[in-house]
């Protein structure tokens, strides 16, 4: 006889508080670093000006966090232990949030996966009080001596949920990670001082900042010191929102994220509507796979943000996140502008390395030879062998070399030094090396008061040297006239229109069928850009115009180009944006970009002394100069100071 079971669906019932607790805690304490980022917001929003943590094994064994906050009553401690407990919203209005913490969370959900002590100390009482809760179970406030503000102790973190310690990382990754958290905090905190201790290693300590500089100095004690000298400020404030921070120039970049620090109303946060606006505002001046470096500080009425979007509290949502994404891409923007043609001094700390001698340190002038210019010291920087100019009268060298061939006579226009110079010794031997070829510039009538200095040669028919009053600048030629005709290319399009050259015959290019129908499905957008083109049968377009900064490029590598960028766009429908606040308008650019890079002086180009001196006076009046269309610097400055210790002079 068969037996039936009868299922019986099981009983709703009530949690028990202890694995209410537990569970809240999987969504705000995911590993040590998140415990410190609690507690070290609560030191925060008590007044703190000095907070101190220190870890052990990576935090598992212990956490501590001592502030000189305002301290806690007998009565808000026994309190601040309790789920859905705050001092944090007084009104109960959650549009209204002031204050780093809200939750009510943090505390009573460490506690409940470790063991939690508490002393603390207002500084009106004479005593402090203390408590601790272990697993989940809250002990009696009792007194207890104590210094003003808060001493919080976390220790076995994860004890009472065993399975969440396998999920952890290794004591030195788990060290990191507190240490990030702290330098996130503290970059929007510059008055106050922060300290971290851990068993390995040497502390971190980041000194409380004072002055109009204050800001700047925090943020490069936790981006890096180089980013004092690469920073542009930031500042707008608009339609109720503040934009304030600084950014580093484009030519400034790391190969990933992690120095981007972004804040709203003072509470660090990784949103991508922010960071999706950064990408946006250094999309045409940094290459695809480099990342900024920057701080920055949003500040609006907390109605218009709600933080209370993640357990974490590291997203945000914005009201009106078209109007912060615009606000963003403005002010970097304009700081990149005032940053003209800077680039970042790290390209020379570079160039300084590769021509610094290997070996015993440099002797200083006092007697002690240095190195002989004319003999190179590192493989690669020149030929073995091959002086990098005409030897001085009289040097005899110490190598096996012989006397470098003649180049050829000075163009027209160069002044008597440079005559000299191509002049040349007498012919040497066909064994002999080639030699780099260096025009010289004639110096009779510039000044050497610009910021890019005077034009004094062009080496390897690339680059430009010139002379400032307190070094020398190099200048990648090519780089350079390629972001000015882009930037003008710009200034074309959002003036009225690019202008346009008819070609007297028309070049017919021809592709794929999809790729003609591509272009032909954007010829409207391109025709606001300068290019005039229209189907020519399948698999062809007929090119009839082209902008006129681009007159005599290659049309089939220009519209090859084209494509590539229509491609990248990831538009569909093959079109171009005509406006820049369409769907895609932040990629218009990218077109020009690649169609700049047609028109601009190619490596290889001699150029006499009235162009290169040009060339560097459009560039100090040219925005973002400082790089090209791809990211990489368009020049190169080296300190008088820099090169005489290269030397051994200091």
């Amino acid at each position: 006889m068969a037996m039936s079971t009868a299922l019986t669906a099981p009983s709703v019932r009530r949690l028990d508080p202890v694995l209410v607790d537990r569970i809240a805690a999987g969504e705000v304490v995911e590993r040590p670093a998140s415990a410190v980022k609690e507690l070290v917001e609560n030191a925060i929003d008590a007044g703190a000006r000095a907070i101190e943590v220190t870890i052990e094994a990576g935090g598992r064994r212990l956490i501590r966090v001592v502030d000189d906050g305002r301290g806690m009553t007998p009565d808000d401690l026994d309190l601040a232990v309790e789920r859905h407990a705050t001092s944090k919203l007084p009104g109960g209005d959650l549009t209204a949030i002031a204050t780093l913490g809200f939750r009510g969370e943090a505390l009573p959900s460490i506690g409940a996966v470790s063991r939690l002590a508490i002393v603390t100390r207002t500084p009106d009482a004479e005593a402090g009080a203390s408590l601790t809760v272990e697993a989940g179970l809250k002990g009696q406030v009792r007194p207890a001596p104590a210094q003003r503000g808060t001493r919080i102790e976390v220790t076995e973190l994860f004890a009472a949920t065993p399975a969440r310690l396998k999920f952890l990382k290794s004591d030195r990754a788990e060290n990191t990670a507190v240490a990030e958290t702290l330098r996130r905090l503290a970059a929007t905190q510059p008055g106050i001082r922060f300290t971290l201790r851990a068993d390995a290693g040497q502390p971190l300590v980041l000194p409380a900042e004072t002055g109009p500089e204050a800001a700047l100095r925090r943020l490069a004690a936790v981006l890096g010191p180089d980013f004092f000298a690469n920073a542009l400020p930031v500042s707008l404030v608009r339609e109720g929102f503040a934009v304030t921070g600084h950014v580093g120039l484009p030519t400034y970049h790391r190969g990933a994220a992690t120095h981007i620090h972004l804040a709203v109303n003072g509470r660090p946060v990784r949103d991508r509507l922010l960071l999706g606006a950064i990408r946006g505002a250094y999309a045409d001046t940094l290459a695809s796979d480099r990342h900024p470096v920057l701080g920055l500080s949003i500040a609006c009425d907390p109605d218009r943000v709600d933080v209370n979007v993640h357990p974490a509290k590291t997203e945000v949502r914005f009201r009106e996140p078209g109007l912060v994404r615009a606000l963003i891409v403005s002010a970097i923007h304009d700081a990149l502008r005032r940053g003209g043609a800077r680039s970042a001094t790290t390209g020379a700390a570079r160039t300084l390395d590769a021509l610094r001698p290997a070996g015993p340190p440099l002797a200083t002038h006092s007697g002690a030879a240095a190195p002989s210019l004319f003999r190179p010291t590192r493989p690669g920087l020149f030929p073995v062998g091959t002086p990098s100019v005409a030897a001085p009268s009289g040097y005899r060298p110490q190598t096996a070399w012989r006397a470098p061939q003649p180049v050829p006579a000075a163009p027209a226009g160069f002044g008597e030094a440079a005559q000299a110079v191509f002049a040349g010794p007498d012919p040497a031997p066909v064994s002999a090396p080639p030699q780099a070829d260096i025009r010289v510039a004639d110096d009779a009538t510039e000044t050497l008061d610009h910021p890019l200095g005077a034009a004094r040669a062009q080496i390897h028919e690339t680059y430009i040297l010139a002379q400032t009053r307190d070094g020398l600048v190099i200048v990648d030629q090519h780089a350079a006239h390629e972001r000015l005709v882009y930037e003008r290319m710009k200034a074309e399009r959002e003036t009225g229109g690019i202008a346009r050259q008819g070609l007297l015959i028309p070049d017919v290019v021809e592709m794929s069928p999809e790729e003609a129908d591509r272009l032909v499905a954007a010829a409207p957008d391109l025709e606001r850009l300068g290019l005039a083109i229209e189907a020519f049968g399948p698999g062809a377009v007929l090119v009839r115009e082209v902008p006129a900064a681009l007159l005599g490029a290659s049309t089939r590598d220009l519209v090859t180009d084209i494509l590539d960028a229509l491609e990248a766009s990831g538009d569909e429908e093959g079109g171009v944006p005509a406006a820049e606040g369409g769907p895609l308008g932040r990629r218009l650019d990218a077109v020009l970009s690649r169609m700049s890079c047609h028109g601009s002086i190619r490596a290889g180009r001699r150029l006499r002394p009235e162009e290169m001196n040009a060339l560097l006076r459009e560039m100090e009046a040219t925005p973002n100069s400082g790089q090209c269309n791809h990211g990489r610097p368009t020049s190169i400055e080296l300190k008088l100071a820099d090169i005489e210790r290269l030397f051994g002079r200091r």
